[in-house]
């Protein structure tokens, strides 16, 4: 048995970012972090994002501020949804370990809680410097051909796992997709 939970995410959805917030308030339980794109998961199956519909776009930035209300999450609808987040979720996967984490929190807060254009590249800057990294280097690493293929492998990992969108979480070999599976994540985590 795994006891640890795999959490597919990107930071263009608002339901990880939530899923993320929700995470960081559970303690010792140990959840590994897959970057993927999104937007590449839906082109592999077939699948029209939900922000691509107008109605299902209404509902969703509705369901998501009920849902970070209920929650205390902090939470802007970000005016500039969707970003194509290809630049930040290779940034995941080529920053020191030691960062990873900081990294993530502070890309998830700008776009979801401070509604930062992460589309603008002096936004992706300033924050990078905060976290102290090199944005020269950063651009240079994220161009690299295996930073590329990593993220696509992690896309079609998630793709032959049939997980179909983001957040998803698995743990024994079961899919639970949604942030609001996490409690249903945590009874599996806890089974013997």
């Amino acid at each position: 048995m795994n006891k640890e939970i795999d959490f597919y995410y990107d930071f263009i959805s608002p339901y990880s970012y939530i899923a993320h917030e929700r995470i960081k308030k559970l303690k010792n339980i140990k959840f590994n972090y897959k970057p993927i794109l999104v937007g590449g998961l839906h082109n592999l199956g077939g699948i029209t994002a939900p922000a691509l519909i107008k109605p299902k776009k209404k509902f969703l930035i509705n369901d998501c501020k009920m849902v970070a209300d209920k929650y205390e999450i902090n939470f802007k609808f970000n005016n500039k949804f969707p970003i194509n987040s290809l630049r930040l979720m290779r940034g995941v996967i080529s920053i020191n370990k030691d960062k990873e984490m900081d990294y993530i929190n502070k890309f998830f807060d700008a776009y979801w809680g401070s509604n930062t254009d992460l589309s603008d590249e002096n936004e992706i800057n300033k924050i990078l410097k905060s976290l102290q990294i090199n944005e020269n280097i950063f651009f240079k690493k994220i161009n690299n051909q295996k930073i590329k293929d990593k993220l696509k492998d992690l896309t079609q990992e998630a793709f032959d796992k049939d997980i179909f969108g983001a957040p998803t979480f698995v743990i024994n070999k079961k899919i639970f997709w949604g942030q609001d599976r996490i409690e249903y994540v945590i009874d599996e985590y806890k089974k013997n």
